[in-house]
């Protein structure tokens, strides 16, 4: 058996030794950065893992239609809302989402701002023609009874 005199020396001589000439000391590895935190969240919370950022960035990747394009989802939603399915699974089958169906329905629809003045003044101008057409045809009318009651 060992002399305890010389295991307490050991000990001592590894207590008393420069941390970098013994092979039992660890190399220091540098402090884990934080991930930055997205806007909106509090204390540092970041649910998402490396992988779905990673998948996000991917999704991220917009596809651009052509207006021809818009106009045949467009009508193809149309379509399916009138056979009886959802809004929802109807711009799911078309492959977009329903802020796009909305955002692109709006911008299809007919501008006619202007053309609405032009149209009230285009019917007033009609309205007027019927009645003097009206007014004309009545005094006619009128005229004929009165020569056939010999009032006249």
């Amino acid at each position: 058996m060992a002399n305890p005199l010389e295991a307490e020396s050991v000990e001592a001589a590894t207590e008393h030794a420069p941390k970098g000439r013994t092979p039992e000391t660890k190399k220091k590895t540098p402090p884990s950065r934080k991930a930055k935190t997205e806007p909106g969240r509090k204390n540092g919370a970041n649910t998402a893992s490396p992988a779905a950022a990673t998948a996000a960035a991917v999704r991220s990747a917009r596809k651009v239609y052509s207006g021809k394009e818009r106009a045949q989802m467009l009508a193809q939603v149309e379509t399916s809302i009138s056979g009886g399915t959802t809004l929802k699974s109807a711009v799911k089958q078309a492959g977009i989402s329903e802020q796009t169906y909305y955002h692109w329905k709006k911008a299809a629809a007919p501008r006619s701002d202007g053309d609405d003045l032009k149209d009230l003044v285009a019917l007033e101008k009609e309205n007027k023609r019927l009645k003097s057409l009206l007014a004309e045809r009545l005094r006619t009318e009128n005229a004929e009874l009165k020569r056939k009651l010999g009032l006249q």
